[in-house]
């Protein structure tokens, strides 16, 4: 049996608690596929957001 990385899950641990301010708790347990889609949506607004600054400037 293959287990999912320790540092990769402690890396979207720590992504998702700096934007979303969830507990550790809450976000230990997320089944793996929702925190994989948790990181891409945020990863996604931020990346809008970025944007938007962008094109502001």
């Amino acid at each position: 049996m293959l287990r999912y990385p320790t540092e990769a899950l402690w890396q979207e641990i720590a992504f998702l608690a700096y934007h979303l301010h969830w507990p550790l708790n809450e976000l230990l347990d997320l089944e793996h596929l929702d925190r994989v889609r948790m990181v891409r949506a945020v990863s996604a607004m931020n990346a809008r957001a970025w944007e938007a600054v962008r094109e502001s400037a």
